[in-house]
């Protein structure tokens, strides 16, 4: 099992940056693979970047690439988000998710506000 929580988000103007951080607890194999989801609401969650060990392999919708880069500290056991030049569009929650090097985002934060105006 991995509890994630979240922190950063927060309210900033089209054009400015965020960052939005996440740590796991739990067991470490279920975080092989970190990622940021996000959701609107009456909307599909999205999956927006990705970042699994080892390598580590990174992936990004097409949405956020060359604006947000993932990163991660596995000594810290963190996963974060960095948001460049930020779209009215990107305002959703954010959610952290993690999961095993095989199989589903079986766990999640209960995520952060990132509100573009």
């Amino acid at each position: 099992h991995v509890q994630l929580v979240e922190s950063g988000g927060g309210s900033v103007q089209a054009g400015g940056s965020l960052s939005i951080s996440c740590v796991a607890s739990g067991d470490a194999s279920s975080s092989y693979c970190m990622g940021w989801f996000r959701r609107v609401a009456g909307k599909e969650r999205e999956a927006v970047a990705s970042i699994c060990r080892p390598g580590p392999i990174t992936s990004y919708a097409d949405s956020v690439k060359g604006r947000f880069t993932i990163s991660r500290d596995n000594d810290k056991a963190s996963v974060y988000l960095q948001m460049n030049n930020l779209k009215p569009e990107d305002t959703a929650m954010y959610y952290c998710q993690s999961k095993g090097a095989y199989g589903h985002w079986n766990y999640a934060g209960r995520g952060t506000q990132v509100t573009v105006s």
